[in-house]
């Protein structure tokens, strides 16, 4: 999803550094497509092509082998594709989220979530971040509001949630498991009221912070839309493969591109 995509932009140039401080601009000419936008862009391609997860996400790292990949992922592509690893990392939640916009109904949506998930993250958690974003996703579809789906999807998946924002983001820590990751890229997407203060309260904690912007870009999306600068931003930085097939992926699912009617 574009909102995903956005995110991992936006947050690119912020892994590993000190939280932003307020008023950071969102828009920053350093900033790149990460391994998170990649595999969400193999996602979109495995569903429009129908074909296995594994395969085109071997595919998408032997296209752009320098893209940032995890050690894990990078040598279980490297070996063909072939079993999971039983990982927990957050990399199972951050590419899931166009899973959400292909099937309209949920029980196929969190199926699919866990056929993406488990070709490498078959470990319970990998597999429960990746249907908890789609099922966030697909309640913000839906029409139910912030504090809705943020209840629902914690509750479902025994997900912790902080008190408040502020406390989100004193007690947040680097972290890269799909149960450090998730929950806080929930409570900020729910939390919040806008694209922009979803993106610039994801950069102000101490995070895994492309990966957090991604996931919680994506519920975003379903909650707001995209607005025209993130589009922007996005056509500026993918190249014209890459954004021919998030097109072709809107077209066929029949959702809006963004604040755009037309794709």
């Amino acid at each position: 999803m574009l909102g995903a995509i956005a995110g991992d932009i936006i947050g690119s140039i912020h892994e590993h550094g000190p939280p932003a401080p307020p008023g950071t601009p969102l828009i920053d000419p350093r900033s790149f497509v990460t391994d998170d936008s990649i595999l969400t862009l193999a996602t979109m391609e495995a569903l429009l092509e129908g074909e296995d997860y594994a395969r085109a996400y071997q595919r998408a790292w032997e296209r752009y082998p320098d893209a940032g990949w995890g050690g894990m992922f990078r040598r279980w592509a490297s070996q063909g594709g072939g079993a999971p690893y039983n990982s927990f990392g957050n990399g199972s939640a951050m590419r899931v989220s166009p899973v959400a916009l292909w099937f309209t109904q949920r029980d196929q949506a969190l199926e699919g979530a866990e056929r993406s998930a488990a070709v490498t993250h078959n470990h319970p958690e990998g597999v429960k971040g990746a249907q908890a974003v789609v099922d966030a996703i697909h309640r913000a579809f839906a029409g139910q509001d912030g504090a809705e789906i943020l209840g629902q999807v914690a509750r479902d998946y025994s997900y912790p949630i902080e008190p408040s924002l502020a406390a989100l983001q004193e007690n947040s820590r680097y972290n890269e498991l799909c149960q450090g990751t998730v929950p806080a890229a929930l409570q900020i997407a729910c939390q919040t009221e806008s694209f922009e203060e979803c993106m610039t309260t994801c950069l102000a904690l101490d995070a895994d912070t492309d990966t957090l912007a991604c996931i919680a870009g994506g519920i975003a999306e379903a909650r707001w839309r995209v607005p025209e600068w993130a589009i922007a931003l996005i056509r500026e930085r993918l190249n014209g493969e890459q954004w021919s097939l998030v097109q072709s992926f809107y077209r066929t699912t029949g959702k809006p591109l963004g604040e755009q009617r037309d794709v």
